[in-house]
C-alpha cells in the first residue's frame, strides 16, 4: 500500500473513532437528560400527592425495594412491615425530594433511615451496630480489571444460593454489596445512601466480597454432604 492510501485509511479510521467516541458522549449526554427529567417530574408529582404517580413508583420498584430490606435486615417479616411504612413515608414527605438526585437513591435512604429507627428500639445504637466485631475502616481499593467474586459466584451458582450467603454476612457488608451488585448505585451514591465516608464504603465493598467467598465454600459444603447422606 502507497503512503497516500495508509494515510487515507488511517484518516477514515480516525474519523470512523472519533464519530462514535461522539455518539457515545451523545447518547450519555441524552440518558442523563432523560434521568434528570424524569426525576424533576417525580418530584412534582410528589409535591401534588399524586397517588397513580404513587402507584406507579410502587410497581416500579416494589421487588428492588423489598429486596434492599430484606438484605438489611435479614428477616422477610420485618422487610414487609418495612416496605410498607416506606411507601408511608414516601406518600407523607414527598415534598422533601427535590428531584436532584435519583429516586431510588431517595427511597433507599428512607428504607434504611426505619431500619435504624427500628434497630435503636431494639436498644442498638445505629446500623453499624449489628455488625459482629469491630470493623477496621482502612480503605481498601477494589481491582475492577478482573471479574469481582461476586460476579464469579454469579456465573456459577443461582440467585438464591448467593442471596443465603449474602445474609450470613454482617449487615454493613451485606448492604454495600446489594447496592453496589444489585442496585447498581456507584460509590458516591451509596456513601449518600448509608451516610458513610467513600473510604468506609469501599473497605466494606472489600471486605464484603471478600467475606463472601468462605461462606458460598460453607454452603457448597453443606449442600453437598447433605447430598452425599440422600
Amino acid at each position: 500500500m502507497d503512503r497516500v492510501n495508509k494515510y487515507r485509511v488511517l484518516s477514515g479510521r480516525k474519523n470512523v473513532s472519533s464519530s462514535v467516541q461522539n455518539g457515545s458522549i451523545s447518547l450519555t449526554s441524552a440518558l442523563a437528560a432523560q434521568a434528570s427529567n424524569e426525576n424533576a417530574a417525580i418530584a412534582q408529582g410528589l409535591k401534588k400527592q399524586n397517588p397513580e404517580l404513587l402507584d406507579t413508583l410502587i410497581e416500579l420498584y416494589q421487588h428492588r425495594l423489598l429486596r434492599y430490606l430484606i438484605f438489611l435486615t435479614g428477616k422477610r417479616e420485618v422487610a414487609e412491615d418495612l416496605f410498607q411504612e416506606t411507601w408511608m413515608r414516601v406518600l407523607l414527605r414527598g415534598a422533601q425530594y427535590n428531584g436532584k438526585a435519583r429516586f431510588d437513591t431517595w427511597l433507599f435512604t428512607i428504607a434504611r433511615n426505619l431500619v435504624i429507627d427500628l434497630s435503636r428500639k431494639r436498644v442498638m445504637a445505629s446500623l453499624d451496630e449489628m455488625r459482629e466485631g469491630k470493623e477496621d475502616e482502612r480503605p481498601f481499593e477494589v481491582a475492577i480489571s478482573e471479574p469481582s467474586p461476586l460476579d464469579q459466584f454469579q456465573s456459577r451458582e443461582n440467585g438464591a444460593e448467593i442471596s443465603e450467603a449474602m445474609l450470613r454476612l454482617e449487615p454493613s457488608y451485606r448492604e454495600v454489596l446489594v447496592l453496589r451488585f444489585y442496585e447498581e448505585l456507584s460509590l458516591e451514591e451509596i456513601a449518600n445512601v448509608t451516610r458513610a465516608p467513600l473510604s468506609t464504603v469501599k473497605s466494606r465493598l472489600y471486605r464484603g466480597l471478600v467475606a463472601l467467598r468462605p461462606e458460598m465454600e460453607r454452603l457448597r459444603s453443606s449442600c453437598h454432604s447433605a447430598e452425599v447422606e440422600l
